[in-house]
């Protein structure tokens, strides 16, 4: 099932379309959302990102760890030159918006690939078959300068179906480490 290119400094994104749910009050009603497709460069385009991805929303180490450490660290890393943080995972706009909701987030964006064609071609689509997940991302994170990565944080071990779901190079941590120590990209 891994397809896609696997991704690397200095490789820009893959152009996709997320398909994702806003309030519009103008819609009425007791569910007043309508879609809003959203493109990569919207997301991307003049910005200096942190993107994480994750096997899915509302699970254990992403809901627990992972997704709230990025919150918090989101005053520090603003101080280190980012932007905007993304959470991305192979869920669709109503499951990310409710666990958005549910982590209070005020810092940290979602970003839905319900179909996960970004994130097959970013190379991170494996089978978590074995879980009865289907196809989800791969955990990584990686540093998106204006759709251009600047550094990428990879779980070791990617393969479908892995009995395990490691969890360190794409931390919150690791990328304050990496930011820490490169806190601007110098001008091109």
């Amino acid at each position: 099932m891994m397809k896609g290119r696997m991704m690397k400094q200095g490789d820009l994104l893959p152009e996709v379309t997320f398909q994702t749910r806003v309030r519009d009050e103008s819609v009425g009603g007791p569910n007043p959302y309508r879609w809003q497709p959203v493109t990569t460069a919207d997301y991307f385009k003049g910005k200096r990102v942190v993107l994480f991805s994750l096997p899915g929303a509302f699970t254990p180490t992403c809901s627990t760890y992972q997704l709230p450490g990025f919150e918090k660290a989101a005053g520090e890393m603003a101080e280190l030159g980012i932007d905007a943080i993304y959470c991305m995972s192979v869920n669709d706009s109503f499951v990310m918006n409710q666990w958005a909701k549910a982590q209070n987030l005020s810092n940290v964006k979602v970003i839905p690939d319900g179909s996960g064609a970004f994130t097959e071609k970013v190379g991170m689509l494996v089978r978590k078959d074995n879980l009865g997940f289907g196809a989800r991302s791969w955990r990584y994170a990686a540093i998106v300068d204006d759709g251009r990565i600047e550094a990428w944080f990879e779980e070791p071990g990617r393969c479908d179906d892995c009995p395990e779901d490691p969890y360190g190079a794409s931390s919150p941590e690791s990328v304050l480490d990496w930011l820490r120590a490169n806190p601007t990209k110098a001008a091109a």
